[in-house]
């Protein structure tokens, strides 16, 4: 099994970083740069998260290895060092499942981590700046992002600079490259744990009681409408900002003709378009006018790159919005559902419209009525709760460990009791289960803040393949910063940092490519330990809502209970549903009387045409027959036929509308 473990989360964490990129971004309209850039960001910090488990009992397999030779050098007896039990008298050194040979890890986390270094510091925000460039060539996109990126990079090199003559001036230190690259990692880690704290105080708190407000239909539902009301909001804004755009690319359009040097940049424009606009000014456009006949001012080049950029930004966001709304109303309708069959005595779950996701064909054998109606109605708000409970004493855990892992005698991180106690079973199994358990959650409580955080519009993470091309590189930026200092940060939790506990014990693979902090000692020994115990007080401005009532205070429109302005956006979201659910039920009443009038009247009109088809068929047989067999002429008065002519045209009245 040696390296095989490694091996099978390498394959499992890249399809799982590939499923949430397919339900955040776009795959068909989405740049592939952007993809592929994404795709690998993410992709390197889910490893890092899955794999330092692995690192963590491999290095306590070493140790015990390094004591029992240390015990060996000074006792008579050799203890036995295998796979094996050797009897009560000899204590044995069990070798991992996942056991990593010598020299993988180090070489992995090295290419891991610089890789993962060099996305975030460099590639990256280039990358952002030109996918969001509203440039018609490579050329003057890559002019663009590097001018947006010189005051970034700049920064870097300042902050670089500081330290790194800070430690030049230090008369015990000599520069070395091996000094130089601490103090690099140093400061990406200073800077990932500063916002660490940040986003880890708010999730600890939120995301318990998120799922403890999942649990209260009532609050859930009137939460929901004081959702719809914002979105409409911020739909007709959308729609109107799109308008304006449009107006403007019909304006530039007709000013220049299919002659104009300018022309191909148009066509590129209106080609970002919707197709609906398209068509529109395609029927208003008159090309055949040469641009020199007036003397008509023109845009320049750079007037053209700006409103190209405004027409994607305009259009991405017109129909992120249309999309969530589309969520957004499904979700009440359903919650509104649930609210009416609580009280229901048949224990059937009765929907007020058919679901528009689709559906497996399992779910109509194993989730019945009955079965949801018991999950929707009774199941699930227990289940909430329960769940709710067990991340609230989980989030607690946490806050406790942080504000205590630099004490090491006695232990007080509960993360690092625990990890001890199994260390001395060589559970390994439980070890890499216990590591992984808390580092998932602290990677939920950091990554669902990153993923709701939303300013002005400018940075947006939207599911249902919503996600621009800057919201999705950026948050490929800040995990990449936030992840290795989170996981640094576990292992100080659990004592596996000699630079936080100065204990001399086999370092993981992961803590020896990160170099030792004591270059920087006052980072070392005071802002990596004492920092982190703000948390406690973002926590404690997270459960009193404290940020949210003071943006409510500034004018952003936030949920909170008490206020006159929450319960009117909550009246008008919930008129707003019921105006889309009357909508809705118009065109279900319509597309069933369609349905009926069809069912009622189509069998009788299809055998009306099908008669009529006979009867034409019937006509022309007789015809055709007339034509080639001579009929007898016994009335000596009657015309003699003409071959070639129509029966409508003989003598007889009676058959004269027989072709109608």
């Amino acid at each position: 099994m040696s390296g095989a473990a490694l091996g099978i989360e390498i394959v499992v964490v890249f399809f799982l970083a590939l499923f949430l990129l397919h339900r955040y971004a776009d795959f068909r309209k989405q740049q592939r740069m952007v993809l592929f850039g994404t795709l690998l960001a993410w992709y390197l910090c889910f490893l890092i998260v899955f794999i330092l488990p692995l690192d963590i009992s491999t290095t306590i397999y070493k140790q015990c290895k390094i004591d029992h030779e240390e015990h060996a050098s000074v006792s008579p007896v050799t203890p036995l060092i295998s796979n094996q039990t050797a009897g009560n008298s000899t204590t044995v050194c069990y070798k991992p499942w996942s056991y990593i040979p010598d020299g993988i890890m180090p070489v992995f986390w090295r290419v891991v981590y610089w890789t993962s270094q060099c996305l975030t510091w460099l590639l990256l925000p280039f990358m952002q700046s030109y996918a969001r460039s509203g440039g018609f060539s490579i050329t003057g996109k890559i002019k663009t992002a590097l001018i947006e990126n010189a005051i970034y990079y700049g920064t870097y090199l300042l902050i670089f600079g500081s330290l790194l003559i800070y430690v030049a001036v230090h008369p015990q230190w000599h520069l070395s490259w091996y000094e130089l690259q601490t103090i690099g990692i140093t400061a990406a880690n200073t800077w990932g744990l500063f916002l660490l704290v940040l986003l880890l105080g708010y999730g600890l708190v939120e995301i318990p009681r998120s799922y403890w407000n999942a649990s209260r239909q009532g609050h859930l539902l009137i939460k929901t409408y004081f959702k719809a009301a914002k979105l409409m909001t911020e739909k007709a804004d959308a729609e109107e900002n799109l308008e304006d755009v449009m107006e403007e690319v019909r304006k530039v359009q007709e000013s220049i003709k299919y002659n104009h040097p300018l022309r191909k940049y148009i066509d590129t424009i209106l080609r970002k378009c919707p197709v609906e606009y398209q068509e529109k000014m395609g029927r208003n456009m008159d090309d055949y006018e040469d641009f020199d006949d007036k003397q008509n001012t023109y845009p320049s080049e750079k007037n053209l790159v700006k409103l190209h950029k405004q027409v994607i930004y305009a259009v991405q966001r017109h129909n992120r919005t249309h999309v969530q709304w589309q969520i957004l109303l499904q979700q009440a309708m359903h919650l509104e559902d649930v609210a009416k069959n609580e009280t229901s005595s048949a224990h059937q779950f009765v929907h007020s419209f058919p679901s528009t996701e689709p559906t497996s064909w399992l779910s109509p054998y194993l989730y019945t009525p009955t079965v949801e109606w018991y999950w929707e109605c009774l199941l699930r708000q227990w289940f909430y709760r329960l769940l709710a409970v067990l991340l609230s004493l989980f989030s607690v855990g946490v806050v406790w460990s942080e504000c205590t892992f630099f004490s090491t005698r006695p232990v007080l991180s509960l993360f690092a009791v625990f990890i001890q106690l199994a260390e001395r079973d060589y559970n390994y199994l439980y070890i890499e289960m216990a590591c992984f358990i808390t580092i998932f959650f602290l990677c939920t409580c950091v990554y669902s803040t990153v993923f709701r955080i939303r300013v002005f519009n400018y940075y947006y993470l939207a599911s249902h393949h919503q996600t621009d091309a800057y919201s999705l590189q950026f948050s490929g930026m800040l995990f990449c910063r936030l992840t290795p200092p989170l996981c640094l940060n576990f292992l100080g939790l659990i004592h596996m940092d000699s630079a936080i506990s100065h204990q001399l014990k086999e370092q993981t693979a992961y803590t020896s490519i990160m170099g030792s902090m004591r270059v920087l000692s006052f980072i070392a020994n005071g802002f990596y330990i004492y920092y982190p115990m703000l948390i406690l007080l973002l926590c404690i401005a997270t459960y009193f809502s404290l940020g949210t009532r003071c943006l409510n205070l500034l004018g952003f429109q936030q949920f909170v209970g008490d206020n006159e302005m929450t319960s009117d956006l909550i009246d008008e979201g919930k008129e707003l549903i019921r105006r889309e659910k009357r909508k809705r039920q118009r065109t279900e009443d319509g597309e069933n009387r369609r349905r009926e009038w069809k069912e009622r009247y189509g069998n009788t009109r299809e055998d009306t045409a099908s008669n009529r088809n006979r009867n034409e068929a019937a006509e022309m047989t007789e015809t055709n027959y007339s034509d080639t067999v001579p009929i007898p002429n016994t009335n000596p008065n009657r015309r003699k036929h003409v071959p070639g002519r129509y029966l409508s045209m003989s003598s007889s009245r009676s058959r004269i509308f027989d072709d109608v």
